[in-house]
């Protein structure tokens, strides 16, 4: 897999993938305007693949845990049809090309594979 150095790709594609994955991610950010030219190029790869951003927000205060190790500046959940829709994407000359702009965004970025158990949101279409 010629993606991201950080992605665990073989670890994801060993996980069931039987249905919809939400990517959880969290950064702490260095450059803001690096990450909004990041999320401009991912966000039609995103989509092409059949994803979509669920919810996105501003990381305020640690509110449990440990106020200098926990800390992040933007959290993100983006919803994949599929753990394999989303090492595609990963693994794709256009991501490499957006990937630019995210390693130079970001100080740390982790992003965690989810299977859901529970949900209030409507599905996404």
């Amino acid at each position: 897999m010629a993606g991201p150095k950080e992605i665990n790709a073989e670890l994801i594609a060993n996980l069931p993938d039987a249905g919809p994955v939400v990517m959880v991610n969290l950064l702490c950010l260095r450059d803001r305007a690096a990450y909004k030219r990041y999320s401009e190029l991912a966000m039609p790869l995103i989509r092409a693949r059949g994803g979509t951003v669920l919810w996105a927000g501003d990381g305020e205060a640690v509110a449990f845990g440990d106020t200098d190790t926990d800390r992040w500046d933007y959290v993100v959940l983006v919803r994949y049809p599929s753990r394999a829709a989303f090492l595609d994407m990963m693994d794709s000359p256009d991501y490499a090309a957006a990937n630019v702009h995210r390693e130079q965004a970001v100080a740390k970025h982790v992003i965690l594979a989810t299977a859901e158990t529970y949900s209030k949101m409507a599905p996404a279409r």
